[in-house]
């Protein structure tokens, strides 16, 4: 990747890429999966393979204030049952992005955020009405419904796999963890604690593949460092929102959102 194009981002693009910061650092401590309009915003701006390297790093700098805001509440089984099928899946993304050129990667981060919307889409028409009907959240650590070992070891796997492809490939892993941690009956609390410390460890192993990709080096670093200031805030009014936020609303924005970035990708 020549870095060198980094340094010659407008005004408004810089602007547009610290709007979007802003968003991953309220994503990860109030509405996960939101920063998939993130997603499509560092697309927009960057070349479509620059994006997935300067995005990580402000990734992780949201993973670790969400980490510190909710570490009481993660479900560590859950997580080591997720691990080794993510680990399956980033390999698979790596070897994607070494074979696909940027306009593959591009038409492929815009149909995964298409099917991220779809996936939320359908999540929410069967799963809404019974969160709705559920008591506030206790801020207790949440367990997993009680399921049989095997489909439970394969919901996990297959979940895992796809999450670890399209976090490698667009970053866009947050929907798919999502979904998995909803149907698995987390509450609001676990939910966040359980995703803050799974996207903390995948997004720091993605670190070395994504270098030795070029996708990050000194350059990219160097904006990291300035769109990491926009985190800080947005994560802090995360915290603060997230029990007075109305989601349902806030996640019908985030659709409609990332569909419309999603189909931008595909016609540029």
């Amino acid at each position: 990747m020549n870095t060198m194009t980094l340094w010659h981002i407008s005004g408004w693009g810089f602007a547009a890429l610290a709007l979007a910061s802003l968003l991953v650092g309220f994503s990860k401590t109030a509405v996960s999966g939101a920063n998939t309009v993130s997603l499509a915003v560092f697309a927009a701006v960057l070349p479509a393979r620059a994006s997935t390297g300067v995005l990580l790093p402000v990734l992780i700098a949201g993973d670790v204030l969400a980490v510190l805001t909710y570490r009481r509440h993660a479900h560590w089984p859950t997580l080591w049952r997720l691990f080794p099928a993510v680990g399956a899946g980033v390999v698979l993304g790596t070897l994607f992005l070494v074979r696909a050129g940027d306009g593959v990667v591009r038409t492929s981060i815009g149909a995964i955020l298409l099917l991220m919307a779809a996936v939320t889409v359908w999540r929410r028409r069967t799963a809404g009405r019974a969160a709705e009907s559920q008591p506030e959240p206790e801020p207790e650590p949440e367990r997993e419904p009680v399921a049989g070992p095997s489909s439970g070891r394969l919901k996990a796997r297959s979940y895992g796999v796809l999450g670890g492809f399209t976090t490698m490939v667009a970053n866009a892993g947050g929907p798919v963890m999502s979904m998995y941690l909803l149907s698995a009956g987390f509450r609001k609390l676990g939910f966040l604690g359980t995703s803050a410390f799974f996207f903390l460890v995948v997004n720091v192993s993605k670190v070395p593949f994504s270098a030795g990709l070029g996708l990050i080096d000194g350059r990219s670093l160097l904006l990291d460092a300035a769109l990491a200031a926009f985190v800080v805030p947005g994560a802090l009014f995360g915290k603060w929102a997230v029990r007075r936020i109305n989601q349902r609303l806030f996640e019908q924005l985030v659709i409609a959102a990332t569909v419309v970035g999603g189909v931008q990708l595909l016609l540029r």
